[in-house]
């Protein structure tokens, strides 16, 4: 028997019974659009991830004060705080050669108000180097100048949308705005950058990192960011910033430095194992519509019987009938597996109008492994009644019994 032959004769039977057919398709449909859904979901968290911490800046390096260990034994009695990054603290790390640039952060909140408008924002203090580092763009105007970070300038850059609720349409460049206690020329408005790790940029007004100390009355900086010279220089700066701050704080280990490779590769690690604990819980519904399969196909021999009988009697061997149900099997696998793509990608179109800052792609791998793995199933759970059709005895077959 040819192949053509198995697969017409296989259609046929098929069509002959279209309500069971099409329920079986439509349970692999089902099944195949969870298993891409929900792997194109969890992808496309992952995705988000990344380019959130990509949106922080490139070969990023993070200083905060105090150390990320723990040790044993009870809490100190005392209060103790972890010593505070200073400025010179921040100026002295950039002697590295394998530091490119350097930002000394300074947060803190404060009222700006332009004539009779008040707004509570996030001040953000720093230098020039912050716009290369942050990859910041600008809607008009400039950014904070280069110059001696221990120089307070009084000016500063508004977030698009302060600019928008203080000065409207009206440009606000060369006005004068008060920050706190302290007057402010605006020199520059961001460009619209969205959110990114929770900090709304456009709802933010940046001056330079004096200021802002004295604005805040301290003398400490929240963050210091640093960017590498290159990736293979990420190791070589978190040592260069470890030994300098050893040396500044009388040999104390007190800060502590995250990399971004550091973080983007556990959030990965974490995300890409959610997705294929989602996908393999969405795959149970495959073996579910696989069951469907075998039962379905269970019947479908005894009501065949005379069919196998009259096939037997006219010369085909076990095998033959043992292929003519696995092939009714595949083609209702496969069938039902495109109808699955259709869905998933309906679906995936679906949930980018309905999240549309998620990226919702499903991989390649997810599209030929649900396909793969549905077929698969088919197969398996078909084997069962093919083998039950190709043992039937001709002539019990022919007889009904």
């Amino acid at each position: 028997m040819k192949s053509g032959d198995v697969i017409q004769f296989s259609w046929k039977a098929l069509s002959g019974y279209p309500t069971r057919t099409l329920l079986m398709i439509l349970a692999m449909a089902i099944s195949v659009a969870s298993v891409i859904l929900l792997t194109a979901l969890g992808e496309g968290a992952r995705r988000f991830v990344t380019d959130e911490f990509t949106s922080l800046g490139t070969y990023l390096l993070i200083v905060l004060p105090g150390r990320s260990e723990t040790t044993g034994g009870p809490p100190p009695l005392l209060g103790q705080t972890p010593r505070d990054l200073t400025l010179e603290d921040a100026l002295s790390l950039i002697r590295s050669s394998s530091i490119r640039r350097m930002a000394p952060i300074t947060v803190g909140s404060a009222p700006v108000s332009w004539k009779h408008r008040d707004r509570e924002v996030t001040v953000l203090g720093s230098t020039a180097e912050l716009f290369e580092i942050r990859h910041l763009s600008m809607a008009q105007g400039r950014f904070i100048p280069a110059g001696d970070p221990s120089r307070g300038l009084a000016v500063c850059v508004m977030g698009y949308k302060l600019k928008k609720e203080l000065f409207g349409n009206q440009s606000p460049l060369g006005e004068w705005v008060r920050i706190g206690d302290r007057r402010f020329r605006v020199i520059g408005v961001l460009a619209k950058k969205g959110q990114s790790l929770g900090l709304d940029m456009g709802d933010v007004v940046v001056v330079p990192v004096a200021s802002a100390q004295a604005l805040f009355n301290t003398s400490a900086l929240f963050r210091i960011l640093l960017q590498a010279n290159g990736r293979e220089a990420i190791p070589k700066a978190k040592k260069a910033v470890l030994a300098t701050i050893r040396e500044r704080h009388e040999g104390e280990d007190d800060v502590t430095v995250i990399t971004q490779d550091a973080l983007l590769s556990t959030f990965d690690r974490i995300l890409v194992a959610m997705t294929l604990s989602v996908a393999g819980i969405a795959a149970i519904s495959l073996s579910v519509a696989g069951i469907l399969i075998m039962n379905v196909m269970l019947i479908a021999v005894s009501q065949r019987t005379t069919e196998i009988g009259l096939l037997k009697a006219i010369g085909a061997r076990g095998t033959h009938i043992l292929w003519l149900f696995l092939a009714e099997s595949a083609i209702l696998s496969l069938i039902g597996a495109g109808f699955g793509l259709i869905l998933a990608f309906l679906g995936n179109w679906g949930l980018g109008h309905a999240f549309p800052r998620l990226s919702i792609t499903a991989p390649i791998w997810a599209l030929a492994a649900a396909v793969s793995v549905a077929l698969l199933t088919g197969l398996v759970f078909g084997i069962l009644p093919a083998r039950r059709a190709a043992r039937l005895d001709p002539v019990q077959a022919l007889s009904r019994r």
